[in-house]
């Protein structure tokens, strides 16, 4: 649970740094949530939190432990001391009020675990003049108030922290070099006080498209040097309704195909929250990324006639049209490098954006352009999709109909029903699922029988 003011809260004009944790913690393996009453946005979604913009100690010390009662979480994340002013020497108030807090925590769990933050430092003067001694007082209270089955945890976030460079202009809030700041703080401290993780990814960052706010990239696995020679490859997009998501939705299985002597890349692409993109926007970078895997087809080792698209859900409308859609490509791509993959296996996918179905608010008159569904012909690559027979967003009946099409063509189109699943078929933050498991053997028959699957 993080708990503190607008710097744990989040806000428009400034960065946080609980998203920024959460692909860190990720990344290594530890599965966690964020619990609390309050929501911000990020990529992935909206998160939980008890921040409250503005607002001192002693609100929180009354404020936060009916919420956590609500919401008793294993280990707290404290931030707190600032919104208190110099001249009122508030330092003895604000360490009574964080002891009272961690009091009324432990009166929920007895065994909670307790990371107290040093407060980041601000160029606010003279109203944050305290901010120092505050810095000072606080390892004094958590060696007094720790105990062995409870204990709190200073995380020095102030270290190396500068309150010019790594604040936005108001002096106090971080920016985003500030926010990855105190993401790497929280996670030092975190790991020390986690299990250590069974299973922790390192996919190589490689850029492939350059964007007004920086380079996209392919997160990419590659196999153990037993596989020799070109290697065929499979690229995942996150779902996320072309608005949110992120490449992390598809370590586990990229993990997996890695193991197996495939090139597998999660790709990151444009979205409405990162870059205020547009669906069409998503569908250029798609088919870019399938382009630049051809074009450092050497490089990466990979055999350019065996690329496999894949994605879940908006990601998966992405994957069937890089291999369907005609057109929507960044003409200042060169058209020799084909987009088109050799298979799609598809999650959950979107593809139906005519009148009625997803999308259409967005596509509008353009859907004939834009949604697989209206585009099968012959020549497009094999199909094998993933639908859960209670998902709300995806009838069953659309990825029927998409089969017939694609067999009416004389393109091969595989579906597997999930019983009792929806949107997701499983969830990606929750770890491994039997559903995972079960989808990823369909995946190794399925491309067996088109030969891609190494041997």
């Amino acid at each position: 649970m993080p708990i503190g003011d607008s710097i744990t809260e989040g806000g428009s004009s400034f960065s946080n740094w609980r998203y920024p944790l959460w692909e860190k913690l990720f990344t290594a393996g530890y599965l966690v949530e964020y619990v609390g009453t309050r929501t911000s946005p990020s990529r992935i979604g909206d998160l939980r939190h008890e921040g409250y913009g503005g607002k001192d100690s002693a609100f929180l010390a009354k404020t936060v432990p009916p919420h956590f009662r609500e919401n008793p979480a294993d280990i707290v994340l404290i931030h707190a001391g600032h919104n208190h002013f110099a001249d009122r020497k508030p330092v003895p108030g604000i360490l009574k009020d964080t002891e009272d807090l961690i009091r009324s925590l432990r009166e929920v769990k007895d065994d909670v675990v307790v990371l107290l933050a040093l407060p980041i430092p601000s160029a606010k003067l003279p109203k944050y003049g305290y901010l120092p001694e505050l810095q000072r007082e606080l390892p004094e209270l958590a060696a007094r108030i720790s105990r062995p089955q409870s204990p709190v945890v200073i995380v020095p976030q102030c270290e190396g922290y500068d309150p010019v460079k790594d604040n936005v202009a108001d002096l106090v809030h971080p920016n985003a070099s500030g926010a990855r700041k105190m993401a790497d703080r929280w996670f030092e401290a975190l790991v020390k006080v986690m299990e250590k993780p069974v299973v922790s990814y390192h996919p190589r960052l490689v850029p492939y498209r350059k964007t007004a706010a920086g380079e996209l990239h392919l997160h990419v696995f590659t196999p153990p040097a037993s596989f020799s020679g070109p290697r065929p490859a499979i690229v995942f997009f996150f779902g996320g309704g072309w608005q949110r998501g992120t490449p992390l939705q598809f370590y586990p299985e990229c993990d997996w195909f890695a193991s197996k002597g495939f090139v597998a890349i999660s790709a990151d692409y444009r979205t409405a929250f990162t870059h205020r993109a547009t669906p069409f926007d998503a569908v250029a970078d798609a088919k870019s990324a399938l382009r630049s895997l051809r074009g450092h087809a050497q490089a990466l080792r990979i055999d350019p006639s065996k690329i496999i698209a894949a994605g879940a859900s908006a990601g998966g409308h992405l994957a069937a049209a890089t291999g369907i859609l005609e057109g929507l490509d960044d003409p200042t791509e060169p058209s020799s490098l084909s987009a088109r993959p050799d298979a799609m296996i598809l999650w959950y996918p979107v593809l139906d954006n005519g009148p009625g179905g997803y999308g259409d608010a967005a596509v509008k008159a353009r859907f004939q352009e834009f949604s697989p569904l209206h585009q099968v012909r012959s020549g497009v690559p094999p199909a094998l999709v993933f639908i859960g027979d209670k998902d709300p967003l995806v009838p069953v009946d659309t990825i029927r109909t998409f089969q017939s099409k694609m067999k009416n063509s004389g393109v091969p189109c595989e579906v597997e029903i999930f019983e009792g699943a929806g949107h997701p078929v499983y969830p990606y933050q929750k770890g491994d699922s039997p559903l995972r498991d079960r989808a990823l053997q369909h995946c190794e028959r399925f491309l067996k029988g088109l030969g891609m699957f190494p041997s």
